[in-house]
């Protein structure tokens, strides 16, 4: 049934007048008298009494009259439905980001503006290492990833990555260690020997990988004395005395008793990815305009 004829039988209806109806959609009286007649055949039904003095509604048409315009409602929602959809007002996306990421000003900041401007959108978080979130991304059951890494990630080449920045990393450490008591900033060769906590595998992947190279080039092996899965956990054993650790720049702004963090003499750095498929959903074609907006290496 074409929605047109509905619209047409519709402005009949209400002005029960085909003269008046016909100038109210800009058409002729003849083309609509057509088009009304064309319903009616298709419906096998008659629809209006007509006569040479007046119009009315049949016992069919006054029944058929707010289905017609329910129809037509649920028509218009939907096409709007499909075009917000398109625009990425509404669906969902899954985003996958390690510990660090939602401590990155921009990332929180895209967040924010994010769920602002698409509040109908449905955010699904997953809290995942660089691996995990590589492969959940390939196989679609994320839409986007936020990963570290000191090089660009190795992705499927149907996969982009964007680099969102690059930071220093720093020594947390207990504020009462030697290398936290000393003036003059630490160095990768003063961790030779000391017993570290760093992030499991597969949460360290990407960092990891590069820090236990840096130690090797300064000819020593880390000694890594436990191994955590969270930020909470990794920062609560610095906090106890187990060992110093190393973080993102931009965790620094988290109050941890008993916790200092100091910069390295040579800086040792990590960036933030972002991957994707090449081709996005709506949605997350948003997000990802949303966070490059600000971020610093666009």
């Amino acid at each position: 049934m074409d929605l047109r004829h509905l619209r047409y039988f519709l402005t009949v209806a209400e002005e029960m007048h085909f003269g008046r109806a016909a100038l109210r959609l800009g058409i002729s009286q003849p083309p609509l008298s057509q088009q009304i007649r064309a319903l009616e055949e298709e419906l096998g039904v008659r629809l209006f009494d007509r006569t040479s003095r007046r119009v009315r509604l049949t016992e069919a048409g006054r029944l058929f009259e707010p289905e017609a315009r329910a129809t037509l409602v649920q028509a218009d929602r939907a096409s709007q439905t499909a075009r917000r959809a398109q625009r990425g007002e509404i669906g969902h996306l899954g985003l996958g980001f390690t510990a660090s990421g939602p401590f990155v000003p921009q990332i929180a900041s895209a967040l924010y503006r994010f769920r602002q401007t698409y509040p109908q959108v449905e955010l699904i978080l997953r809290e995942q290492g660089r691996d995990e979130q590589i492969e959940n991304v390939r196989n679609h059951q994320l839409d986007i990833g936020l990963v570290r890494d000191f090089l660009p990630p190795v992705l499927p080449e149907d996969m982009v990555s964007h680099c969102l920045l690059t930071e220093d990393m720093l020594l947390a450490l207990r504020d009462d260690h030697p290398l936290a008591l000393r003036k003059e900033d630490p160095s990768i060769t003063d961790l030779a020997g000391e017993p570290l906590v760093l992030y499991g595998a597969p949460n360290g992947a990407g960092f990891t990988e590069h820090f236990f190279a840096q130690c090797e080039a300064a000819g020593f092996v880390p000694r890594i004395a436990h191994e955590a899965r969270s930020l909470a956990t990794l920062l609560g054993l610095v906090s106890a005395g187990f060992g110093p650790t190393v973080i993102a720049r931009s965790m620094a702004r988290l109050h941890v008793d008993n916790v200092v963090n100091r910069r390295f003499t040579s800086p040792v750095t990590s960036s933030l990815w972002m991957i994707h498929h090449r081709t996005l959903s709506p949605p997350a074609e948003a997000f990802r305009a949303t966070v490059l907006e600000d971020s610093p290496t666009r």
